[in-house]
């Protein structure tokens, strides 16, 4: 059955094929399994010693490994974890991703005030915030700059960019497109929903306190005015929004996206079939995951009512389409978080997002912590799994499968429960930072609300 999978995946034909393999060198071996699914691989190992020797090695698991995950992810993982069982151990614990390891980061001399539905982005080595909402109601309209250290365990030390700002608002969407950061949208301290389009070309540059200057991006269209959508890269210079407050208060459920290679650059409506697309909400995430696609998750809907849905918008096609996805039959219904809004999600190595805390239809914070993989969804409507192979068979009998959804456990000194805050992550993947956020305060110091605006800087280390 494995020399069939080979004749198919190379156009061998031959009858011969077992003994032709047989007599090649275990660098061409090597070479070969390296075009194959981890699957294959597995299956290759088991029809006899020569090819299990080669199927195990560590050379063949460490370029598994960087094909997969991605060599930076790979160099990040600790180096503990290599030393013991190899590669392909390594390879089953980036594939399982079970816990995650909480810091917290010092923020030295003077940074961002406290604050709630700010941007927060991660652009060519450096971290940006902007804006977002403060005590009061009141809207802030600072964008705050720092630069990445080689070892952000020792602080970060940010600057405020005195050149220029879009007006203050909040619950905008904020996009890294290349090494533009693009901004649309947002509410204002009036309530006013906005539509302008902003962008900053010399944030990620590293004379960002001399380049980094916002400026008014004059579009040929624009979507209605809004705040509390959700904003992602589309792939090919492109902005995709989806959602939120519109002015006169109601939930909107249209798809947007802006093209900065046309001239001038503007937005389009996506033109899709009604009933194929996810319902109108606010306060959803959108994360690109590659190529042209890109997911929602959650949000508040019309009446109100918190959800927690995923849905896939594939554009790699002319005709844009929205899929809904859910876990395989596999996966126990409860092993899944519960509805909310108000959360991150960030986008980590091997193509997947991680969850981390929102708020409950009752306004509860939380602090949990999953891992969204939207290859190993079933598209809904559809008997096909994204991923045609769920299970992963390996040495020993024991089957690894890729989990749509997998709770993480979290060590350290983890954040507090908390909502609207601000996340990314650090090039590797294998890292996310969180800043800010509404977050409940201490009985003696609550104000009537029972809410504050948190300015703590926290980083999760993917781990083992």
């Amino acid at each position: 059955m494995v020399f069939k999978l080979l004749q198919a995946e190379f156009g061998r034909n031959s009858p011969s094929a077992d003994s032709n393999l047989s007599s090649l060198g275990s660098d061409q071996v090597l070479a070969i399994l390296l075009c194959l699914p981890v699957q294959s691989v597995i299956a290759f190992g088991l029809t006899c010693k020569r090819f299990q020797d080669i199927a195990e090695s560590d050379n063949l698991w460490v370029s598994i490994c960087n094909r997969e995950w991605g060599s930076r992810a790979v160099l990040a993982w600790p180096v503990l974890s290599k030393d013991k069982g190899g590669w392909k151990r390594v390879y089953r614990q980036m594939l399982m991703l079970k816990a995650g390891f909480w810091h917290k980061v010092s923020q030295l001399d003077v940074g961002p005030a406290p604050r709630a539905s700010h941007s927060m982005n991660a652009i060519g080595g450096n971290i940006t915030i902007y804006g977002g909402g403060c005590t009061g109601g009141r809207h802030l309209d600072d964008t705050w700059i720092a630069s990445l250290p080689s070892e952000i365990d020792k602080g970060l030390l940010w600057q405020r960019s005195s050149i220029g700002s879009p007006t203050g608002r909040f619950s905008q969407s904020c996009t890294v497109v290349e090494d533009t950061l693009v901004l649309f949208g947002g509410i204002n301290d009036k309530g006013t929903r906005q539509c302008d389009t902003w962008v900053n070309r010399g944030l990620g540059m590293s004379n960002f306190h001399e380049t980094a200057t916002w400026e008014l991006l004059d579009v040929a269209t624009c979507p209605p005015s809004r705040g509390a959508h959700a904003g992602c890269y589309g792939g090919d210079s492109k902005v995709v929004i989806f959602g939120g407050i519109g002015s006169e208060g109601t939930r909107l459920g249209d798809t947007w996206v802006l093209d900065l290679a046309e001239v001038p650059p503007s937005w389009n409506e996506v033109s899709i079939p009604v009933g194929v697309t996810p319902s109108a909400r606010s306060g959803h995430s959108m994360t690109w995951i590659g190529g042209k696609r890109m997911v929602l998750f959650g949000g508040r809907g019309m009446r109100f009512e918190v959800l927690s849905d995923v849905w896939l918008l594939d554009m790699e096609d002319d005709a844009p389409m929205w899929v809904e996805l859910r876990a395989c039959k596999f996966q126990p219904i409860h092993d899944c978080p519960t509805p909310r809004a108000g959360h991150s999600a960030t986008l980590i190595f091997g193509g997947r997002i991680l969850i981390f805390g929102g708020e409950d239809a009752r306004r509860s914070r939380k602090a949990d912590a999953w891992v969204l993989d939207p290859m190993a969804g079933t598209q809904v409507g559809r008997d096909s799994s994204c991923k045609e192979n769920y299970s992963r068979l390996l040495s020993g009998g024991e089957k690894l499968a890729p989990r749509f959804w997998r709770k993480l456990r979290q060590w350290g000194t983890p954040p507090s429960k908390r909502s609207f805050h601000g996340a990314c992550a650090l090039e590797s993947g294998h890292s996310i930072l969180i800043f800010g956020g509404l977050v409940d305060e201490e009985p003696l110091r609550a104000s009537v609300t029972g809410l504050g605006f948190d300015s703590e800087l926290h980083m999760l280390q993917l781990v083992p």
